[in-house]
């Protein structure tokens, strides 16, 4: 695997990052407590993996720049601002979601859960958005 593998690995690992939302969100609906929580360990840990990929990549290949079609590019722009701003934000927010769970206050996990769930669902979908625009419908390379 060399460097110019990184942007597919990211995808796989925001694409199993949301799998894993879905299916921790579904086990927590069914009282599935146990496994809801392995579900977003593993979600945690498939997310860290990815920023540590996504970081090794952009330090040795700079930015990736949306270039063509012309008229889609406000479009593809949108969506990479509130991906990035929202991918910011999610940090801390899944950190003290998890720091909740991990200490047992379920009740304030549970308060800050319904914020982070739907934004960190957003951030994985708009990242394996953004790999398809980059590399695979509008290809810049």
């Amino acid at each position: 695997m060399n460097v110019t593998d990184l942007p597919a690995l990211n995808a796989v690992l925001n694409t199993t990052s949301m799998v894993l939302l879905v299916v921790g969100y579904v086990f927590i609906r069914h009282r599935r407590p146990a496994a809801h929580r392995n579900c977003m360990l593993a979600a945690c840990t498939t997310s860290l993996a990815f920023l540590v990929s996504y970081l090794v990549y952009h330090y040795h290949v700079g930015h990736t720049r949306f270039v063509e079609p012309a008229w889609f590019r406000p479009i593809y722009l949108t969506i990479l601002f509130t991906h990035l701003v929202l991918a910011i934000a999610i940090v801390p927010l899944v950190l003290l979601t998890l720091t909740r769970a991990l200490r047992g206050q379920f009740e304030r996990h549970r308060a800050v859960a319904r914020w982070t769930w739907p934004l960190w669902m957003y951030v994985s979908v708009t990242g394996v958005l953004i790999y398809w625009l980059l590399y695979h419908q509008f290809p810049q390379r």
